[in-house]
């Protein structure tokens, strides 16, 4: 074993649903929303991640159940998304007659050209919300960024969680809006840079129960869960990100592990990873 990596106690967690969607920008959540009106504060990503955890509850049998206190949210949110349109206008209306941003400029015509829920929309916080929200999650809840390696950290702090008998079921969730141009930026400049064309808008997720619990309606049992940390110098020798199995040439960001058992590529898979923000982890998942 890898000695960066520290396995988990190995107390049976199962899988009793999933749920994905991928490449639907304007997916309607509507069929998961307690107030229709809220839909006008969701951006792409919030919109994914609600309907990938509505369709992982009804999969788990879990739609009309009351889930409050005992149930847990551990989401892990893409690079933060933001439209060009947006940018230009902002920068246009925040530059001074001599070229320059100017913070007056940016606090009186800049922060008002723009549509005020705007920030609503692209905040990594904001799945999260509406998630716990529209399902009545009141449970313990943990927000990460922004890439699979966060995923893990999201899934370890799950199974601790569970493991602890601090709450009855958790919902694991990545979600990324990759298709915009704020994130296609940011892979475009990278080292090992990923074309636009290779980024998907992607949210998968995954219902946890301890295996009593789940008994009878599980698909898949966490098997071993091993997460560690190897550093390295961003300058110097930046780790290139790696993944295997893959899904296929696409990046698909937080949501790469859960899609993947979402769309049934569990059943006695191990799945690896070394992240550019130097987490590696390792995950064995059998049929339950």
């Amino acid at each position: 074993m890898d000695p960066t990596l520290r396995p988990t106690a190995d107390d049976p967690v199962v899988v009793t649903g999933a749920g994905h969607v991928v490449d639907e920008p304007d997916v309607d959540p509507a069929p998961y929303l307690r107030q229709r009106k809220s839909v006008k504060f969701m951006g792409v990503q919030d919109r994914l991640a609600v309907v990938a955890a509505g369709r992982a509850l009804e999969a788990a049998g879990l739609r009309d159940v009351a889930l409050g206190p005992r149930t847990g949210l551990y989401l892990a949110v893409g690079y933060l998304p933001f439209e060009q349109d947006d940018i230009d206008r902002l920068i246009e209306t925040s530059t001074d007659p001599g070229g320059a941003i100017s913070m007056a400029l940016f606090s009186t015509r800049g922060y008002t050209s723009v549509n005020p829920l705007i920030t609503f929309r692209c905040l990594s916080n904001m799945p999260a919300y509406h998630v716990s929200a529209n399902f009545d999650l009141q449970g313990p809840y943990l927000v990460t960024y922004p890439g699979p390696g966060q995923l893990y950290v999201a899934l370890e702090t799950a199974v601790a969680a569970l493991r602890a008998g601090q709450i009855d079921r958790a919902l694991v969730a990545g979600v990324a809006h990759q298709r915009n141009f704020l994130v296609e930026h940011h892979f475009s400049r990278i080292e090992s840079p990923v074309p636009a064309e290779r980024l998907a808008d992607a949210a998968a997720c995954l219902v946890l129960e301890r295996a009593p619990a789940g008994a009878g309606r599980g698909h898949l049992r966490l098997e071993t869960l091993e997460l560690g940390y190897a550093p390295a110098h961003p300058f110097e020798n930046a780790r290139v990100p790696s993944e295997t199995p893959r899904i296929d040439a696409r990046e698909y960001g937080p949501a790469s592990l859960p899609l993947l058992l979402s769309r049934g590529g569990g059943a006695g898979l191990t799945h690896s990873l070394a992240s550019a923000d130097g987490i590696v982890a390792r995950s064995t998942w059998v049929p339950a």
